[in-house]
């Protein structure tokens, strides 16, 4: 699959039109709903093969935060042969009580994988539960960029952004 052959097959599946409110609380006229793409088994492949690109020699494991993180560090594990860890959003209340799911080591070096990155405020907090289990971030990369804020608010908290495609590669100008 090339590239604009991924932005269409994205766009068909995952582009909602209406009144949204994100989970940033910003009003928003569309929507991309992540799970619309990753439930698509050929996409969801082809964003893993995608994801594992970023690996680099030194990272050890890859990480998605719960919910929609977990299929794309599946994928992108499986595409790689890499561990992978899930970041959960809030601390559980029964069993271990771990902010995550998996191993995650203190000398881990992690691909942090996301979604749909609106203003970046769940992959940081992500990031951060990594970092105070010890472990170092490489790089966060999301899926789709909406371009709206999360790349500055990801790098001012000290983190390297990239994602696969963005809102204008989409063809959305809204």
């Amino acid at each position: 699959m090339n590239d604009n052959e991924l932005y269409d097959a994205v766009k068909s599946v995952a582009l909602l039109h209406g009144d949204f409110t994100l989970r940033s609380g910003r009003k928003s006229k569309y929507y991309l709903d992540k799970y619309l793409f990753e439930a698509d088994p050929a996409i969801l492949r082809e964003l893993g093969e995608r994801f594992a690109r970023h690996i680099t020699p030194s990272t050890t494991r890859i990480a998605g935060a719960e919910l929609g993180g977990v299929a794309l560090a599946a994928s992108t594990s499986m595409a790689s042969g890499l561990p992978f860890v899930i970041i959960r959003n809030a601390k559980k209340g029964y069993g271990t009580q771990k902010m995550y799911e998996g191993k995650l080591e203190v000398a881990d070096r992690i691909l942090l994988v996301e979604d749909v990155a609106t203003t970046g405020g769940q992959v940081v907090e992500a990031a951060k539960t990594i970092s105070d289990a010890g472990a170092v971030v490489e790089k966060i990369v999301a899926v789709i960029d909406r371009q709206e804020g999360a790349r500055e608010n990801i790098e001012s908290a000290g983190y390297t952004f990239d994602s696969l495609m963005t809102k204008t590669n989409l063809g959305i100008n809204e």
